[in-house]
């Protein structure tokens, strides 16, 4: 009887415990589920985002109305541009600025004999390639107006409002000039090699220079950092095997858009990527190490968007299956345009957006929620989710 109790009794505890551990886990996960509702507003709506990202947005494509189209006037050559602010268009006389819903907000003449215009910021840079004069304006005012000695080769600008502008040079190969947002000149370089382009970084306070160059019968390209004060080189690439067009700074390295290939250059000056076109370059956009090119490759049928995630890494390849018109990277997605569509890819690859358009476009302009659509004779415009 005895050993009959004590057995009885140690089922009894065993049951005791299993009891307690059950409520335990119970007040647990009533204390968890507390927890949860009370913060549901702080991951709540990550975990909504979430859904979004993977969805494809399907845009109507449907052309805004009331004072769109613009209709140009004068001959079709013209230039866009978004300043953050408003659209810029460029005509062979003047100088228009327009609100987002296309009302004409200024209108200035020029007198320039073949321009070229750069936005940023609310600015807008205008400058002729071959001319003495450079003006910076919004679409209020003149804010600056600047003369050279030498013809221009290109100028730039900055999102804060800094300006770029490489000369020619009697004694040199070419010299930059970069001027602060009043128009003073606070730095200057004299360079023995031709200088293929220019970018800011860092707030204005550096920049990224190419330089292009014959080796052995081909063109090759240098990438350098330089800070805008004497002495101010950080690192030089090594020679990179295509004719550099446009490069990109980014978080110390840079991007090299060339007209047969491209790459990345880290923050040490190594080439860390490179890759080389089955095809004829269309165009290519960069913002934030993340860079799209798209490549036409008509005798084969190919039209390929490259997708670059950054230094160091293969791109992805999208075969869009027809000729590819133009692209512009913007807020960590691709925006592609071809023949009868407007789409936009991420950076993994993945579609995110589509819109149909029903007309022939030379390019297009990207805003925040709207792309302006280049016609030969007019500007249209369209919505544009993504």
């Amino acid at each position: 009887m005895y050993d009959a109790n004590d057995i009885i009794e140690r089922k009894n505890r065993e049951k005791r415990k299993r009891r307690l551990i059950r409520t335990i886990i119970i007040v647990i996960l009533l204390l968890a589920a507390g927890a949860v509702y009370i913060t549901q507003e702080l991951w709540l709506p990550k975990l909504r985002g979430l859904g979004r990202q993977a969805q494809t947005i399907v845009n109507d494509g449907r052309l805004a109305e009331g004072n769109f189209p613009i209709e140009l006037q004068g001959s079709g050559d013209y230039q866009l541009k978004y300043t953050g602010h408003s659209l810029a268009l460029l005509s062979d006389a003047f100088v228009y600025f327009y609100n987002e819903d296309g009302a004409l907000l200024k209108r200035r003449q020029h007198s320039y004999t073949n321009p070229v215009i750069d936005a940023s910021n609310g600015r807008l840079l205008i400058f002729e390639i071959g001319g003495d004069e450079v003006s910076v304006e919004d679409e209020t005012e003149v804010i600056y107006h600047l003369d050279f000695d030498n013809p221009i080769m290109f100028a730039r600008l900055s999102p804060e409002g800094y300006t770029a502008v490489v000369t020619n040079s009697k004694s040199y190969d070419c010299e930059i000039f970069i001027y602060d947002r009043k128009g003073s000149c606070i730095y200057q370089r004299k360079c023995v090699e031709y200088v293929g382009d220019i970018c800011f970084r860092d707030g204005s306070s550096g920049g990224v220079i190419s330089y292009v160059n014959a080796d052995k019968g081909t063109l090759v390209t240098k990438v350098q950092d330089v800070e805008f004060k004497e002495n101010g080189e950080k690192w030089t690439s090594t020679e990179i095997d295509t004719f550099g067009l446009e490069v990109y700074g980014y978080d110390g390295g840079a991007f090299l858009l060339g007209m047969d290939a491209c790459g990345y250059v880290n923050n040490d000056g190594i080439l860390s990527s490179y890759y080389e076109y089955d095809g004829d370059l269309q165009g290519g956009s960069s913002e934030n190490g993340q860079s799209a090119v798209i490549i036409n490759n008509d005798d084969r049928r190919k039209y390929i968007l490259a997708l670059f995630d950054g230094g160091g890494l293969q791109p992805i390849t999208i075969d869009l299956g027809q000729p590819l018109i133009d692209v512009t990277v913007a807020d960590g997605l691709a925006y592609v345009m071809s023949q009868d569509s407007i789409v936009a890819y991420d950076f993994d690859g993945a579609l995110r957006s589509t819109a149909q358009i029903n007309d022939s476009y030379t390019g297009f302009v990207r805003s925040q929620e709207n792309i302006y659509l280049k016609g030969r004779n007019k500007i249209d415009k369209i919505n544009y989710e993504s």
